[in-house]
C-alpha cells in the first residue's frame, strides 16, 4: 500500500534553499514522490511512498528548524499518485499575496472535526469555503458560502467586497488541510472580525474522523495528486482529471460529448485551438505507451495548486 502524507508547517527558515537538496536526495533514496514547497515562512506539500519512506521523510522534516511539532494527515492509495519528486522554492508556501499576514502571530479558533457540525449549524454562524471554485464544484459543506475564487490570492479582494454580508456573524472557515485557513483567519482578524473559527486539520481530517451517517459534507474533496478526490474514510473518489485544464471531472462530465481523455472537457473545450489539442492527443498517446511499459510519463504527473 502507498501512504500519502499531506503536511504543512509555518516556521521561519533563514535559508530555504539550503534545505532543498537534502530533502530531494532523501526522497529519491527512499523512493518517495510528490511535491514540497519551501519558503521563508515554512514548508507545505504532499508526498507518497512506502511506510518506511514516509517515516524517513517525516523524521527529516521534523528535524528542520522549528518543525518539531509538525502535524500531518495520512491516507492510503492503491497506486503511486505522483510521477516524480519536486522540491520547489517559493515566496509563500500558500500564495495569498499579503505580506503582513503571519499565521504564527495569531489565527482563528481551532475547531475539532467532532465539534464542527454543531458550530456550522448555529444560526449566527456564516460558513465560508476558502478553496478555489473548481474544488468547491465537486464537494463542500452544506450551506457553505462559495467565494467563487480562481486562486487563493483573490480571497482578500472578495472579502473586501462582501464583508457587509457577514455583519454580526461568527465566521467559520475551512479548506482541504487547514493551511489556507491559517492565513485567511489571520487576515480576517486583522480586518476587525471578532469571532473567527476554522476546521482543524481541514476537510481531510473531517472525512477521516466523522462517519458518513453523521456528516454534513456533500460530494468529494479535491486533492492535489492523481487520486483527484477522496471521500469519507479518505477513500479514493470517483472523479478524474482533465489533463488539458487540470480541473476535476465527474463521471457525468466524462459522459459529455466535449470530453476527450487528456484533450478536453466541457469546461475548457473553447480554451484551446486545434493545434493545442493535437499536442494534447500526442501527449496522451505517450502517457498510454508509458503505462503499457509500466513506466511513468512526465506529462502524467501531479496536479499543481495550493
Amino acid at each position: 500500500m502507498i501512504i500519502v502524507a499531506a503536511l504543512y508547517h509555518f516556521t521561519r527558515f533563514a535559508d530555504p534553499a539550503a534545505l532543498r537538496g537534502p530533502l530531494l536526495d532523501l526522497a529519491r533514496a527512499q523512493g518517495v514522490r510528490g511535491s514540497l514547497l519551501l519558503a521563508g515562512e515554512g514548508i507545505n506539500g504532499t508526498i507518497a511512498g512506502s511506510r518506511a519512506g514516509i517515516d524517513a521523510m517525516l523524521a527529516h522534516i521534523r528535524a528542520l528548524p522549528g518543525c518539531a511539532d509538525l502535524e500531518w494527515k495520512e491516507s492510503p492509495a492503491t497506486d503511486m499518485p505522483f510521477g516524480r519528486m519536486k522540491v520547489r522554492l517559493k515566496r509563500e508556501i500558500v500564495t495569498m499575496g499579503q505580506p503582513d499576514v503571519d499565521p504564527r502571530a495569531r489565527v482563528g479558533h481551532y475547531v475539532e472535526a467532532r465539534d464542527w457540525n454543531a458550530l456550522i449549524s448555529a444560526p449566527d454562524v456564516a460558513v465560508i469555503d476558502t478553496r478555489n471554485a473548481y474544488e468547491v464544484a465537486i464537494g463542500t459543506f452544506e450551506g457553505a458560502v462559495d467565494p467563487g475564487t480562481r486562486s487563493f490570492g483573490e480571497f482578500p479582494a472578495w472579502w473586501a467586497e462582501n464583508a457587509d454580508r457577514f455583519h454580526n456573524k461568527r465566521i467559520a472557515m475551512f479548506c482541504t488541510g487547514g493551511i489556507r485557513c491559517e492565513k485567511s483567519t489571520n487576515w480576517l482578524l486583522a480586518q476587525g472580525v471578532q469571532e473567527v473559527f476554522h476546521l482543524k486539520g481541514g476537510i481531510l481530517k473531517y472525512l477521516e474522523d466523522v462517519p458518513a451517517d453523521d456528516s454534513l459534507w456533500q460530494g468529494e474533496c479535491f486533492v492535489f495528486d492523481q487520486r483527484v478526490s477522496v471521500g469519507h474514510g479518505l477513500r479514493q473518489g470517483d472523479n478524474a482529471m482533465c489533463h488539458a485544464c487540470r480541473r476535476p471531472v465527474t463521471p457525468e462530465d466524462r459522459a459529455h460529448p466535449d470530453y476527450e481523455e487528456g484533450v478536453s472537457c466541457a469546461a475548457c473545450i473553447h480554451d484551446y485551438d486545434d493545434a493545442r489539442r493535437a499536442r494534447f492527443r500526442e501527449r496522451m498517446r505517450q502517457v498510454r505507451l508509458a503505462q503499457a511499459r509500466g513506466t511513468v510519463h512526465m506529462g502524467d504527473g501531479a496536479i499543481s495548486g495550493a
